[in-house]
């Protein structure tokens, strides 16, 4: 039993990897907490339910379309909102991050509606068992392959690209990058289009294993942080460990505790990191 419960924890917190990756990107390189990021996170989630419900096209194929729309979202939202207050103070981005939250919920749920939804494809509920022990759930799989796809390529991106190496520049020394001719508006916006690109993959990955509605960014949000602050900041590998470290201990509580108390056991964990090590586990790190 513990090491299904373990498994089952492994592939949900793949997921919660690839939600903190959005804002670990963006947090690192702008300095901004983007409240909104779970909104957009919905956003990706409806695309697909929209475009599975309206169009019959697999959820997996739309992942490619969640992507790309919502890193459109996100390099507009950024260029010509978000960058008017770049150098403000961590409080009106704040605000303003909040108040793209609240207008983009609201809005969904007026076009959309409060109803919970999901998206249901033929094969959804199929799994696996390997030997008498452990049962796979086949979406749940794919999802957490999925995960490490887009990591793989993210970390490509950033690591072996002329525009990895400036979003890496315009993050280390702000100024230097000016110098050496790094264009930061364009860099910054981007990033956030990047960030907001994995948001929606999240999404997609998220609407085909559990219920969506308008307004389920707010936890999503919350979630995403304490896997960035669990992970740290300045490695890939920080929100990976975080996101796998948040859902075991997820599900072991949780089968132990009771479902009540998921969010209470995440937050917990969020406690105990701050106390003992404050920059996260791999916060820091190259």
């Amino acid at each position: 039993m513990v090491l299904q419960i373990v498994i089952n924890g492994l592939l949900k917190g793949g997921l919660y990897a690839l939600m903190a990756i959005g804002m670990s990107l963006i947090w690192g390189v702008m300095d901004i907490i983007n409240i909104a990021h779970g909104s957009f996170i919905m956003l990706g989630a409806f695309t697909t339910y929209w475009l599975f419900t309206l169009l019959g096209i697999d959820p997996v194929l739309s992942l490619i379309a969640s992507i790309g729309i919502l890193f459109i979202l996100g390099y507009i939202v950024q260029k010509y909102l978000i960058n008017l207050i770049i150098r403000a103070s961590a409080f009106i981005t704040l605000v303003l991050t909040f108040g793209i939250e609240i207008f983009v919920n609201n809005l969904a749920q007026v076009f959309w509606s409060a109803d919970v939804r999901m998206v249901q494809i033929p094969y959804g509920a199929t799994n696996f068992s390997i030997g008498n022990f452990v049962t796979i759930p086949i979406m749940r799989l794919i999802a957490f392959l999925l995960v490490i796809v887009i990591s793989i390529i993210l970390f490509f991106v950033l690591n072996r690209t002329n525009l990895g190496r400036s979003i890496r520049a315009t993050s280390q020394d702000l100024d230097a990058a000016r110098l050496v001719g790094v264009d930061v508006a364009k860099t910054y916006a981007v990033t956030f289009g990047l960030g907001v690109g994995a948001a929606g993959a999240a999404g997609t990955l998220w609407s085909i294993l559990f219920p969506i509605t308008p307004m389920m960014g707010g936890i999503l949000t919350l979630k995403s942080f304490v896997v960035v602050i669990i992970g740290g900041l300045g490695s890939m590998l920080g929100p990976l460990i975080g996101g796998l470290i948040l859902g075991v201990t997820e599900a072991l509580g949780t089968n132990w505790l009771g479902a009540t108390y998921e969010n209470l056991i995440g937050f917990t964990i969020l406690v105990l990191v701050l106390i003992i090590r404050p920059k996260g586990i791999m916060g820091g790190a190259d």
